[in-house]
């Protein structure tokens, strides 16, 4: 009896302690979604005072314009190159940051510390780059060939500058995780396929990419999520969704339309588009992913 009342007694204290933790989701997680959810089926008037139930009229609007099929447009375009780049260059680099050469440790630091800078600084570096009027890569281009390059009102220059942002923030997220897995493999596997007469590229191939394949699909999938939600300041600094509105994507759209606009009903509506793109796009990761990832046994 004294045993069973033990037992008992521990599953309260249990959940007593978890009970801050399960607070703070249903009011900051679970209940912000749902809110968004409902919220995306009515007609929201200026600062909320009216509101009108619409049911999915928000979302049939969305997927009727023109407009809104732009803003999915260009969020693919971003996002499709900005992964594939950070996460490629990223195990090149940790390739090269592996190899035993003096001074490597100043180079792991130096490409490292772009992650540790908020998103709103790494917007203002890139702007002060690239800059038409007052930017240093222009001044220099000037200086030395004697052209300026439009690389903010030209459509494809200015997606561009956002992608080379996103891929130079990302880099040292990648390479961290790269870096620790390429120094957890065991030296004696590549030395048994030397001696087997594997070249490097076999080596990468056959060995390296099969071993990190569950950082590969863990970066595949954080880079996804940082690319839908951590572009906004890139955006929004850099381009403010220009030229002709050619770098607005899904993230900054939701922005402009709850809080420039004021049309809720329709930024809410988006906000669960993005929830559900994010969702899917995570679960065909995991379920292509599946068949390709090696997981040590």
């Amino acid at each position: 009896m004294t045993q069973d009342y033990n037992i008992y007694k521990n599953k309260w204290i249990a959940l007593l302690l978890l009970l801050p933790t399960i607070l703070i989701l249903l009011l900051f997680l679970y209940y912000p979604i749902l809110e968004t959810f409902l919220l995306s089926l009515y007609r929201v008037g200026f600062l909320g005072l009216t509101k009108k139930f619409v049911g999915l009229d928000n979302y049939k609007y969305i997927f009727s314009s023109k407009d809104y099929i732009k803003i999915f447009k260009n969020t693919a375009v971003f996002i499709v190159p900005s992964i594939l780049l950070s996460i490629t260059i990223g195990f090149i680099i940790s390739l090269f940051l592996n190899s035993k050469i003096k001074g490597i440790s100043f180079f792991r630091l130096l490409l490292i510390w772009p992650y540790a800078l908020p998103p709103a600084v790494a917007g203002v570096i890139f702007l002060f780059l690239f800059n038409e009027q007052s930017g240093i890569t222009n001044f220099l281009l000037n200086k030395v060939l004697q052209i300026q390059i439009p690389w903010l009102s030209n459509n494809i220059l200015a997606m561009g500058v956002l992608i080379i942002a996103f891929v130079w923030k990302m880099l040292g997220y990648n390479i961290v995780f790269y870096l620790a897995a390429l120094q957890n493999i065991p030296e004696e596997l590549l030395e048994a396929a030397s001696l087997e007469g594997a070249s490097y590229f076999q080596k990468i191939f056959k060995i390296i990419l099969p071993l990190l394949s569950p950082i590969s699909l863990f970066l595949l999938i954080t880079n996804t999520i940082a690319a839908f939600f951590e572009s906004f300041a890139f955006v929004d600094l850099i381009t403010k969704g220009g030229p002709a509105g050619s770098t607005t994507i899904l993230i900054y759209s939701i922005y402009r339309d709850g809080f420039e606009y004021f049309k809720t009903g329709i930024a809410a509506a988006q906000s669960v588009i993005l929830f559900i793109f994010v969702v899917i796009l995570t679960l065909i990761q995991l379920r292509v992913s599946s068949r390709m990832v090696h997981y040590e046994r």
